[in-house]
């Protein structure tokens, strides 16, 4: 099987939208896949969670279908987004002194992509 992790960095939903839609395109198209949050992007959990968000529908389309590996532990404490995070069920990723690696994923035979 195909397998690729999508790292999303960037905090703008704007960016964000085309790691929903890449997410979803890899899973029609036969692929695991595996989104992770990072940086800024950990920001995003709150405001996607919101049913009155615009893109609200594809991130729970996205999570319904298992496809968030988690988000990072570091960052998101950081930021001050762990909590809504936490809520939203969300693992929290720190196999690398408190971040997700991309080490691993590469172990398991994922194409690793940086948004």
């Amino acid at each position: 099987m195909k397998k690729v992790a999508l790292f999303a960095f960037r905090g703008e939903m704007s960016c964000f939208v085309h790691v929903l839609l890449n997410a979803l395109d890899f899973r029609e198209k036969g692929y695991e896949v595996n989104v992770v949050l990072e940086g800024e992007a950990t920001r995003l959990v709150a405001e996607l969670a919101k049913p009155d968000n615009h893109l609200h529908g594809l991130f729970e389309k996205t999570k319904s279908l298992g496809l968030f590996a988690g988000v990072c532990r570091a960052c998101s404490h950081q930021l001050g987004s762990q909590e809504a995070a936490v809520a939203e069920g969300f693992t929290l990723l720190d196999d690398m002194h408190g971040h997700p690696g991309m080490a691993p994923y590469v172990d398991n035979g994922c194409t690793v992509l940086v948004f």
